[in-house]
């Protein structure tokens, strides 16, 4: 993953992002490049990381030149390590194929990078104590491409018996819409790949340093032209951005071509993503390279994400991507005009490391819809061809459009594209959805969005829901639709079996979405422990906690109707988007977190902040933000003021000044601007038991009201329902 840290804020609350360090003299670029390096910053070896015969262009040989001193990076003298062992892998096959002919159970280190790129991590279990036992564990996950987050009937039953026969039992919806199945040994690997290309999917894509799964809202409407589009180009481009190479196939399947075509091919048959992809306009997209004419010999730089969204729908976080498209339509709301594209935008970062941040994308531009594959391809150029090859923490996208500048990113881009990007079109204000509860598909059928608390298909004393869910599947043969919140739409949903369904999902201990607080609805987390090398603290495994203690403790504060973006990692890595988020706790040690505030809470156009309580205990939860929560409760603006804007309004030292002179318990003698307003003194009574009116006051009490208050507006809203 990468390991990146963020922007911090001034005194004032102004967002501010720190300058990339000079790591060595900008070199003019183009000219004949040396092919052996350096390893890395420190360290010296041999390596080859020149560009493949027949190869013109790549990172050692731009088609563009960049004036000098712009960039701090020229990947001339030398790159990191994986770009060698990526150099060296004759298009990703070794030493992965030797490695995986032999009789141990783990693969080697250099097999490792290449793994990623077939869609496996290598992760051994760290709950065990002893090294002996640890040493044992050595397991493989395994990540789906599957764009959008579409899952037939027929793949998730297939999966679900994958799991069952080759994995730990469960599956896990991930923050880009795809299906993660761990616990696979070394010795299985082959075969549950090779089944569930078979089946119609694929695994390539999933990980490494190339394109991975592409996002889009998670909902289907095939009667609204504009969703209908954001899906059919998000396919396509995870077509036209595939690794060519066939290591894939002579690994896992023989040689062979997969026995079914990815199933979601059908609808890009149009585009004629082939003869698109080996389109060479001239200006230097297309790089030579006999295989790969898109990526080269060494692929991207580091790993590459791309959304798709339709103006509003902010669901899929599309400021943390490295390029994110927006459908624009004709103003007959019919005909497709093209995309606003944003570029430079993502989570990861190193803690005390201020060379690393996370970064929210910026606008580049309006493209056409004729244009629009061939600016893709020349953004994916760009990055390929002048990203930082050198640092792997500076790899990504983001580091190139903030040294650059996004102005002189897009006079770059334009170079490779051959045409002018055109100016932003205007859009109306984003809005983050989740998509769960009941919705019309607008062809007489209804989608139906039911959490899954961080992703984890499983089945637990409290909900089955691994048994549900193929139970839905099975009787009715419902697609589904995974969510960029780890949750998951069923769709072609018949309304007769509505109610049925409910019933059976309330059967199995899964809740519909009234029955869950807003913070629950809004939070996600990483896996962490015990499966992630890198996790520093828990994250998947507490989250429902922290969520539990974060509600009780608004509610014990009378702001039970207050809700917000919650997020926790177990290291900075961010791949639960920690740094969009209105409050986020950070990974810093075990049982220790970073905390994080001031996320927008439609997750557009900026980060949250660190705040300097780096080692906040998971004990300390309450004792933490209860003096933030009074603050806000005190001096919010307006009744309905996110308390994701407050925090950034306020910044982080005047939170902090306040919480240092802050009292526990303090908050109810601080006066409430907002608070909601009080019956006067009854003028009738009716009786009531004396059990349901202590029930009334509690709850009456969480939302800072009083029992006589809280019926009126009960009984009030009844009749008008009525």
């Amino acid at each position: 993953m990468a390991a990146l840290l963020i922007a911090g804020f001034d005194a004032a609350g102004a967002a501010y992002l720190p300058a990339m360090s000079r790591v060595a003299p900008s070199m003019q670029l183009g000219a004949a490049a040396p092919r052996v390096g350096r390893i890395g910053m420190d360290t010296e070896a041999d390596g080859d990381f020149g560009l493949a015969p027949g190869q013109k262009y790549g990172p050692t040989s731009p088609a563009h030149l960049v004036a000098p001193g712009d960039l701090p990076w020229t990947n001339l003298e030398k790159q990191e390590e994986v770009q060698l062992v990526k150099a060296a892998s004759n298009d990703l096959r070794e030493p992965l194929g030797a490695d995986m002919k032999n009789d141990e159970i783990f693969v080697s280190k250099d097999s490792i990078h290449i793994l990623k790129h077939h869609g496996s991590y290598m992760q051994q279990n760290r709950d065990l104590k002893k090294k002996s036992e640890r040493d044992q564990s050595y397991q493989f996950m395994l990540r789906l491409k599957v764009p959008v987050g579409e899952i037939p009937a027929q793949l998730f039953r297939e999966l679900d018996d994958l799991s069952n026969k080759y994995g730990q039992g469960d599956l896990r919806a991930t923050t880009r819409q795809a299906f993660q199945l761990h616990g696979v040994l070394k010795s299985n690997l082959k075969q549950v790949i090779a089944d569930i290309a078979n089946a119609g999917s694929n695994t390539y894509g999933g990980c490494g340093d190339i394109n991975r799964n592409i996002m889009a809202p998670p909902v289907f409407f095939p009667n609204n032209p504009a969703y209908s589009y954001c899906m059919q180009y998000s396919r396509a481009i995870a077509d036209l951005f595939k690794p060519m190479t066939e290591s894939f196939y002579e690994l896992w399947l023989d040689g062979k071509k997969a026995e079914k075509v990815e199933y979601w091919q059908e609808d890009i048959q149009e585009f004629n993503l082939d003869e698109v992809r080996n389109f060479d306009n001239g200006n230097g997209i297309i790089t030579g390279h006999p295989v790969e004419p898109l990526y080269g010999r060494t692929y991207l730089p580091k790993k590459f994400k791309i959304t798709f969204t339709v103006p509003g729908d902010n669901s899929v976080d599309l400021y943390i991507n490295d390029i994110g498209c927006v459908v624009i339509m004709e103003a007959d709301g019919k005909t497709l005009k093209g995309f606003n594209i944003v570029v430079g935008g993502g989570m990861g970062r190193t803690h005390r490391k201020e060379e690393t941040f996370a970064r929210a994308a910026d606008h580049l531009g309006f493209v056409k819809k004729e244009d629009f594959f061939e600016a893709m391809k020349a953004i994916l150029a760009v990055q390929r061809d002048h990203g930082n090859r050198e640092v792997r923490s500076s790899a990504r996208l983001k580091y190139l459009v903030h040294t650059l500048g996004v102005d002189k990113f897009r006079s770059l881009v334009e170079k490779y594209h051959g045409k002018p990007i055109e100016p932003w079109v205007p859009l109306p204000e984003w809005k983050f959805l989740d998509w769960l509860g009941w919705h019309e598909q607008g062809d007489g059928k209804l989608m139906l969005g039911v959490n899954i608390e961080q992703g984890r298909i499983r089945d637990t004393e409290s909900a089955a829901i691994k048994t549900c869910l193929r139970l839905l599947v099975d009787r009715y043969d419902l697609p589904m639709i995974l969510t960029p919140s780890q949750s998951i739409v069923l769709r072609n949903i018949e309304p007769k079996d509505k109610y049925v369904i409910e019933g059976i999902l309330k059967e199995h201990g899964l809740k519909m979405a009234s029955e869950l607080s807003g913070i629950t609805r809004k939070s996600i987390a990483c896996p962490a422990f015990p499966l992630c090398g890198l996790a520093m603290a828990e994250a998947e495994r507490v989250q429902p906690e922290i969520n539990a203690r974060l509600v009780a403790k608004l509610e014990s504060m009378g702001l039970g109707n207050t809700e917000f973006v919650t997020r926790t990692t177990g290291c900075p890595n961010g791949c639960a988007r920690p740094y969009m988020a209105e409050i986020a706790f950070v990974g810093s040690g075990p049982g220790t977190y970073q905390l994080w505030l001031g996320g927008s809470p439609d997750q557009s156009e900026r980060t949250g902040y660190a705040t300097d309580i780096f080692k906040m205990k998971y004990d300390d939860l309450e004792a933490t933000v209860e003096p933030i929560f009074a603050m806000y409760k005190s001096q919010r603006n307006a009744a309905d003021e996110a308390f994701g804007d407050f925090c950034y309004r306020m910044g982080w030292e005047a939170i902090k000044a306040f919480s240092e002179s802050y009292s526990p318990g303090g908050w109810a003698t601080l006066p409430d601007p907002y608070a909601p307003a009080l019956l006067p003194t009854p003028s009738g009574s009716v009786g009531i038991d004396a059990a349901l009116l202590k029930t009334v006051e509690a709850e009456a009490s969480k939302r800072g009201l009083d029992a006589a208050t809280l019926l009126d507006s009960i009984v009030r809203e009844a009749l008008d329902a009525e």
